[in-house]
């Protein structure tokens, strides 16, 4: 006899109606600041180059032997639009990522992105702060807003080092002493320890009933941000984390096509060494770079996360009608 399957929505009635509620209370923030909603496919021929972020292909029989693949974001298409005069803009829907399923991830999310033209951080992080906050209030009792911390000072006070000067051996010994529990085998590679502790040491230990922001990271986690005029060992990066939970990343998006090109190239050799599937950079994102893209800032929400956090679930099942 076949195996038989609960049909039945692993997220209560009741949290399903205050997640939709949570989807209005997003439109409805960015319909009163103006910023027009727009509508990226899913679809796209290539993939983003971050060799931490595996993507999910796809096979079409009316495009036979072109691989196609479920995007990551809508951030290329985005900065598209922006670069062909579009005004401040957002998307709401879903993103795909492979190798992605536990507690606080699955393969399929919704996102939350949007792009303000002429705003720096410190505004960006405000703006993001507030709408977390406006989904959270649908829920329950908003979270307050903690003073920023710099990713430096954030290492300093949580892991005693600095995040811009220790070396491998430092951060490991760190992670041995302070991780709770033993460390993964990871590569003498730098940003894939201090990610490590970030997750492991730092997060846990910012205010949990509180939405802090993170900014500056090092240079050499800026992905598509630029580097700060100020300090070139960090860029115009932050994220905002509530109850060790990260919900969103943002930047003040890099313009240089050259740039985003050795960028591109960067990741590409590391897939390379790191055996990955090798990945075209997007051709027509440093065309669009090129053309020129307006000074902007942009940031991804994990709307799936607010929702878990904001009910005061413990997994993104719980606030998911069918998860994977």
């Amino acid at each position: 006899m076949t195996a038989r399957h609960d049909w039945r929505p692993a997220a209560t009635l009741e949290r399903l109606a205050t997640r939709a509620n949570m989807l209005t209370a997003a439109r409805e923030f960015f319909r009163a600041l103006n910023v027009l909603e727009v509508d990226i496919p899913a679809l796209a021929p290539t993939t983003v180059t971050d060799p931490h972020i595996a993507s999910l292909q796809v096979e079409s029989g009316s495009l036979p032997g072109k691989r196609l693949f479920l995007h990551t974001s809508p951030e290329f298409g985005m900065k598209r639009l922006l670069a062909a005069g579009s005004p401040d803009i957002y998307q709401l829907g879903k993103v795909y990522r492979d190798g992605e399923r536990g507690r606080h991830h699955q393969p399929e999310f919704t996102l939350l992105e949007w792009y303000r033209r002429d705003f720096d951080l410190p505004a960006m992080a405000a703006e993001t702060c507030a709408l977390i906050r406006t989904l959270a209030a649908v829920a329950g009792i908003p979270p307050e807003v903690a003073p920023n911390l710099s990713y430096r000072d954030a290492f300093m006070q949580h892991a005693g080092l600095d995040p811009l000067t220790a070396g491998v051996t430092e951060l490991q010994n760190c992670a041995e002493r302070l991780a709770g529990s033993a460390p993964p085998a990871l590569a003498d590679v730098r940003d894939d320890w201090l990610d490590l502790l970030l997750s492991q040491v730092v997060a846990p230990r910012l205010p949990a009933d509180a939405l802090t922001v993170l900014s500056h990271y090092p240079a050499s986690q800026a992905a598509l941000a630029r580097l700060a005029p100020a300090d070139d060992r960090v860029a115009e990066r932050f994220e905002v984390f509530w109850r060790g939970v990260e919900l969103a990343n943002g930047y003040r998006e890099l313009n240089d096509a050259a740039e985003q090109q050795r960028r591109f190239a960067a990741d590409c050799e590391r897939r390379r060494v790191l055996g990955l599937p090798a990945v075209e950079p997007d051709s027509a994102l440093l065309d669009a770079l090129a053309a020129g893209l307006p000074d902007c800032c942009g940031v991804a929400v994990g709307f799936d996360r607010v929702a878990m956090l904001g009910i005061g679930c413990d997994r993104l099942e719980d606030v998911v009608s069918f998860p994977v």
